[in-house]
């Protein structure tokens, strides 16, 4: 079995790559392709910790894979990283593994970022500000990511804790010198500022109200992935043209979604949306929901097993 540090890793990733390999995953997934139970979630109650463990095996394909990711917010007052984890691949004709990616995490993020990016170049996207609800490494990433694919002029972010905000700032600014970096007083602010956002939080409350929302925005919700967490009021859901999600049974229990369950029945799984797009109104509301899938994790770690060979 080999094994891959976050170093060599890092190293292998592309962002455009890795965009393009999400799509193959999402798109394997709707189509029936891939073996994919619900996640495990695990709450590590006296330290407010969860743990997500998933896995997914594609049909035909070489390897199964899995993977345990965890959130520890108290790490923050020790100057460790909130985020954990690894992922295993293993042989899918003996059983047998074959890389252990001790990636601290690192794939998680990597592979979220990356699917709300494609959503956005999916829709035809083409905007030039991008706002982001969010100060933690996602929010790092999905600046990053989008920057890739869109001619970003700046960004908006907004966070809860001033001084993290201000040093996501800089740590963006110091990455995408191109563009600007700018701080909002509240939510409302930055989709007032932005007709893209992409909230990435651990709310439990609803941060956005449709009456914040502009007319043609998009909104990819990305921190609702287990039981209890909320980004959205379920407003926004109920009047969106267009409502995605990454898998319907997995956001009905665990994202945005569980707080709409009367909108499940016109969701459109991403997938579905990439083989066979819907037209929509350009002043209509769009959504993505995104819960996190066990295929979008086999496929970024055979990308990264294949490419460290």
């Amino acid at each position: 079995m080999r094994i891959l540090e976050l170093a060599e890793i890092q190293r292998v990733l592309a962002y455009g790559e890795i965009i393009a390999r999400m799509r193959e995953a999402v798109t394997a997934w709707s189509r029936g392709e891939c073996d994919m139970p619900m996640p495990m979630h695990l709450a590590i109650s006296p330290l407010n910790a969860e743990v997500h463990i998933k896995a997914s095996y594609r049909r035909g394909g070489k390897y199964f894979a899995l993977k345990i990711a965890a959130t520890f917010p108290g790490n923050l007052a020790s100057g460790l990283p909130v985020g954990n984890g690894m992922m295993l691949l293993s042989s899918a004709e003996t059983g047998e593994p074959v890389a252990f990616l001790a990636d601290s995490g690192h794939l998680t993020d990597v592979r979220t970022a990356a699917v709300a990016a494609l959503v956005a170049r999916e829709l035809g996207r083409r905007d030039g500000v991008l706002g982001i609800l969010g100060t933690g490494i996602q929010a790092r990433l999905q600046a990053r990511m989008h920057a890739e694919i869109l001619p970003l002029r700046q960004i908006c972010i907004w966070g809860r804790n001033p001084q993290r905000a201000a040093e996501c700032r800089a740590d963006l600014q110091a990455a995408l010198p191109h563009i600007e970096i700018s701080l909002a007083r509240s939510p409302a602010d930055v989709a007032a500022a932005a007709r893209l956002v992409v909230t990435a939080t651990a709310s439990r409350l609803p941060l956005l109200r449709a009456s914040d929302l502009a007319p043609g925005t998009h909104i990819s919700a990305v921190g609702a992935d287990s039981p209890g967490k909320q980004e959205l009021d379920p407003d926004i859901l109920r009047r969106a043209a267009l409502l995605l999600v990454d898998s319907r049974r997995q956001c009905e229990k665990l994202g945005e979604l569980q707080h709409a369950p009367d909108q499940a029945g016109r969701a459109i799984e991403i997938g579905e949306y990439c083989d066979a797009p819907v037209a929509i109104d350009s002043a209509g509301i769009t959504v993505a929901d995104f819960t996190g899938l066990g295929v979008e994790d086999l496929y970024i770690a055979e990308y990264v097993y294949l490419g460290a060979l």
